[in-house]
């Protein structure tokens, strides 16, 4: 009646196992370790660059744990602290000579691994993530604008209905967004007639208005975007800024970003391990648009507008050159291509050795790149990036023929090291939509130990206090209601580590919770037990009976607040998704230890014991004849 099969056995004795073996990585902890990635498209750090790390590392005298090579790089584990800054220095001093940090080829960044010996690390028993409030770092609220990225759309179509025009051959007298609208002008009623007809078919997501024609001039059209078209182009621009930001971070050496999205314009920035706020914006990358300018090399329209008398279309900048010096220039305020239509981009050197930028352009782009540059091969092309309103031209290249099959290279009065920030920069991806940094907080390395010291301890002593409590009140069957609840936590650890979550402090409140709710299992079985006990059953039926009985409610009282936890998962965001989420593995892992693992342990106690006649669960007060202690 109470003997479970063999299979059952090794069922939880082999979860038993798993879960020791994934929880053990928590308590072994992470060690400080040095990360190594290249700075450079050009340069790679794989293995055959360990040596030179070792070499290094063996001259500044510095010890390592042990090296590891993954995807971003080269990553070496250390004894302390104290060790891991001095291996910091000792590298970043001879892979990056050069004080100028936009002339680094290796990007040197401190990070955290597991203690864990290889043979952890090779089935993947990690531990936990920590979360800000745990490990410390930095925070940042990002507000995007929604207004620039519907501008930047709309000055992207101008560029592709301009394309189209000349590739149909219809004639126009200009092509512009003025303010939140295209404006298309021709010089007759019918091209405008066959234009208006290309573009509702091309361009579904326009809506077009014809506007009554001023007195000597012809009719024109005017564009605008659907309100479809419009949020759909607003949820695009959060994604692609998110997207854009990961590939910028992990560019650049940072461990486990957290980037999510908070509302309907704004992106939440979480930097663990990073307390230098100047350093984190850093990182985070130029939060900026990138756009394609021709130059308007006329000198007299360049001199008519240092006068300030700018000519129509055109805009007055000033380019940097490397000696530190800068010049004015002038270019079209039209756009010719933006970022988004770039596929990859790579520093190189061009026909002469210079250093030049390498860029693929999607298929649209590549027509679009065709024929601008076959218009204007010998002149200069400028490249933006735009950020909080103001632009800055980071080179200015020469055109040297017309580029087809969707590849240019960009070259001009650059450094190598330029070459490799602007081909990073734009193998990262352009921001669809400009940001705004609103809100930044640096949580100190201290106040996240106290918060983990804190957050151990409740937990802690709050399950002592439940284990004294049910040892007492329920003896036997309170000993192995605690080795359940031990089962429980067990494979909640286990749990959140395999799946490599992020432990917040509302994290570690859910696990103290879901001892409370672990326990609450064990209770019911423990007193329908009793209760059988009480109707005169002998100690083993009432054992059978009070688990049988006691499963429905179990099942039922979980299965409901399991609703409410799936509710905060679904509905909550942040901190309130944290605790949903061990809040939910939680109740499944105290359904499985309450039922299994305690059955488990009172059948090999009693369930092998052919006259029965007491069990020790506590003061019964009836016994007949089942008795108890």
């Amino acid at each position: 009646m109470n003997r479970y099969p063999l299979w059952k056995y090794i069922t939880v004795a082999v979860a038993l196992l798993i879960g020791f073996v994934y929880t053990l990585p928590n308590f072994l902890g992470s060690a400080p370790a040095v990360q190594i990635s290249s700075g450079r498209a050009t340069l790679k750090v794989d293995e055959k660059f360990q040596p030179r790390v070792e070499e290094i590392l063996a001259a500044a005298g510095i010890e390592n744990s042990g090296i590891f090579i993954d995807a971003a790089g080269i990553k070496v584990r250390l004894a302390d602290k104290d060790t891991q800054t001095k291996a910091r220095v000792a590298l970043e001093k001879a892979l990056n000579p050069d004080p100028d940090p936009f002339n680094h080829d290796y990007v040197v960044a401190l990070n955290f691994l597991s203690a864990s010996p290889r043979w952890l690390v090779g089935i993947g028993a990690l531990p936990m993530y920590l979360g800000l409030d745990l490990r410390g770092g930095v925070h940042f609220l990002l507000q995007v604008d929604m207004l620039g990225a519907e501008l930047h759309r709309l000055d992207s179509i101008s560029a592709d209905l301009r394309t189209l025009m000349r590739d149909k051959e219809l004639r126009y007298a200009s092509i512009n967004r003025e303010d939140r609208d295209v404006v298309l002008r021709f010089q007759s009623a019918e091209t405008l007639a066959k234009a208006q007809d290309l573009i509702a078919d091309r361009f579904p997501e326009l809506a077009l208005t014809l506007a009554e024609a001023a007195a000597g001039n012809a009719a024109y059209l005017t564009a605008a975007l659907r309100p479809e078209a419009l949020r759909q182009l607003r949820e695009y621009a959060l994604k692609q800024n998110i997207s854009t930001l990961h590939n910028r971070i992990n560019e650049l050496g940072v461990a486990e970003p957290v980037i999510t999205q908070q509302g309907a314009d704004r992106i939440v920035v979480q930097l663990p391990g990073v307390l230098d706020t100047g350093k984190a914006k850093d990182m985070i990358g130029r939060t900026a648009t990138l756009e394609l300018h021709m130059v308007d090399e006329d000198v007299g329209a360049l001199n008519a507008a240092l006068s300030g008398a700018a000519p129509y279309g055109d805009v007055l900048m000033t380019e940097h050159e490397r000696d530190g010096r800068s010049r004015p220039i002038l270019l079209k305020k039209q756009v010719v291509l933006t970022g988004e239509r770039l596929t990859n981009a790579q520093a190189g050197v061009d026909e002469n050795g210079q250093p030049a930028v390498h860029l693929e352009f999607d298929a649209s782009g590549a027509r679009i790149i065709r024929a601008i540059t076959g218009e204007n091969v010998g002149r200069r092309m400028a490249i933006l990036l735009i950020e909080k309103g103001r632009a800055e031209v980071v080179t200015a290249p020469v055109i040297k023929s017309e580029i087809g099959g969707g590849r240019m290279m960009i070259s001009g009065n650059m450094r190598m090291s330029e070459a490799n920030d602007v081909a990073l920069l734009l193998r990262a991806g352009s921001l669809a939509a400009p940001m705004e940094i609103i809100e930044e907080r640096t949580v100190g390395p201290s106040l996240g130990e106290d918060n983990i010291q804190r957050g151990f301890d409740s937990t802690l002593w709050g399950f002592i206090a439940i284990v004294v409590f049910m040892c007492l009140y329920y003896r036997m069957f309170g000993v192995i209601s605690s080795i359940a609840l031990t089962a429980n936590l067990l494979f909640l650890v286990a749990l959140l580590s395999l799946l490599q979550a992020t432990l917040t402090l509302p994290g570690i409140a859910a696990i103290a919770l879901t001892l409370g709710m672990a326990i609450d299992a064990n209770v019911l079985i423990n007193e329908r037990i009793r209760e059988e006990l009480r109707a005169g059953m002998p100690p083993q039926t009432a054992i059978h009976a009070g688990y049988e009985r006691a499963f429905d409610t179990i099942l039922d009282s979980n299965l409901t607040t399991l609703i409410a936890g799936l509710a905060l998962l679904i509905f909550g965001s942040g901190p309130v998704r944290g605790f949903a989420v061990v809040h939910c593995l939680g109740i499944l892992t105290s359904i499985f230890s309450a039922v299994m693992v305690s059955r488990a342990a009172v059948n090999l106690v009693y369930g092998y014991r052919r006259k029965l006649t007491r069990i020790s669960i506590g003061q019964v007060w009836k016994s007949e004849p089942g008795k108890a202690q």
